[in-house]
């Protein structure tokens, strides 16, 4: 049997209609991205023929091709790696399927899963943030406005607790103590909970954030720390609004200071000496407190 005896849209039909949902049970989207991929190989199959789409048989889809097809995807289409490595997972699926169907298929495949799923370019990562970044960052906020003090408030305590984000969103005004000692009750992953020191620079910003964020509220009442007012009403702030503002505030700072990683997210605050926090102070004229 020649592969070009079995019909390749035939096989595509039943792979996308019948094998993949109601035999493997595979997800909506699962079947959406399948699709995709052998979608865009076809189209890459029929402009390197120059044949009809209709015209295409297996004999067009050698390993060759599909390698051809993936270093088109990356260099020209501007893919990820890992979106590379998605589409070529795809179609080797498809064609692991085609083989069962038509032996003479085996030899192709057997070649094509020689072909490599390629590994991403191996990059420095930024596990935490210099100084000199941290305060770069924290200066960019204009903390004589509402929004501005807010801002700089919730850099300022993501760093000094070393909290993660939605750890600081859940942040409610009877979580804080502000006596002699101010600290927080932050509540993390499995309902666990920890109590953390401030430094004082930060719990003087936090006092004069609460003057003006939260003067008429009671201090031990349930009220979330942060929020944003929206239409005049009161909105918890979000995960995505702040990874979107510690973005924008990072691309402000790295004007400033080179040491600024491109790509700013909550966890770059996370101080690996949590520990040893307390011995460093803000400098006074660059944190300043906003007068009341």
């Amino acid at each position: 049997m020649k592969s070009k005896d079995i019909s390749l849209f035939s096989l595509v039909h039943d792979y996308l209609k019948i094998y993949l949902p109601k035999q493997r049970n595979v997800s909506p989207n699962t079947i959406l991205s399948y699709r995709k991929a052998l979608e865009e190989l076809l189209d890459y199959a029929k402009e390197c023929e120059q044949i009809p789409l209709g015209s295409i048989t297996f004999e067009h889809l050698t390993a060759d091709t599909i390698f051809s097809f993936l270093e088109y995807l990356e260099l020209e289409k501007g893919y990820s790696i890992s979106t590379r490595n998605a589409r070529f997972a795809a179609i080797r699926a498809f064609m692991d399927y085609a083989a069962d169907h038509d032996v003479a298929l085996v030899a192709n495949l057997n070649k094509l899963k020689k072909v490599p799923f390629k590994k991403p370019a191996t990059a420095a990562t930024v596990d935490y943030m210099s100084m000199a970044a941290i305060t770069a960052i924290i200066e960019q906020p204009d903390a004589n406005t509402p929004k501005g003090l807010r801002d700089r408030l919730f850099i300022m305590l993501l760093y000094d607790t070393g909290a993660r984000i939605q750890e600081m969103l859940n942040l409610k005004l009877c979580d804080l103590q502000l006596g002699r000692l101010p600290k927080v009750t932050l509540f993390g992953k499995g309902r666990k909970t920890r109590v953390v020191p401030l430094m004082d620079k930060t719990a003087q910003h936090l006092k004069k954030y609460l003057s003006v964020f939260h003067e008429n509220t009671a201090a031990d009442g349930d009220t979330p720390l942060f929020y944003s007012v929206i239409h005049g009403k009161k909105q918890c702030l979000s995960d995505r609004r702040i990874r979107y503002m510690l973005q924008k505030y990072g691309e402000q700072a790295r004007r400033v200071c080179s040491e600024v990683p491109e790509n700013i997210y909550p966890h770059l605050f996370r101080n690996p000496n949590l520990d040893k926090i307390q011995t460093f102070l803000w400098k006074a004229s660059e944190l300043a407190v906003p007068p009341t």
